[in-house]
């Protein structure tokens, strides 16, 4: 059971990136580090609610 995530920027709050992830095998918000076009550099994204 796969379901579309929306990550968002730790710093400004802008919604950049979509993904997906098994709801089954990781239950907990994903945390990851990607480029934030608005900010300009590498910041923590986390999944939103």
């Amino acid at each position: 059971m796969r379901i579309k995530v929306i990550l968002i920027c730790e710093e400004c709050l802008s919604r950049n990136y979509t993904t997906k992830k098994n709801k089954l095998t990781n239950p907990e918000r994903i945390v990851i580090k990607k480029f934030c076009k608005k900010c300009g550099k590498h910041t923590i994204h986390k999944e939103t609610k």
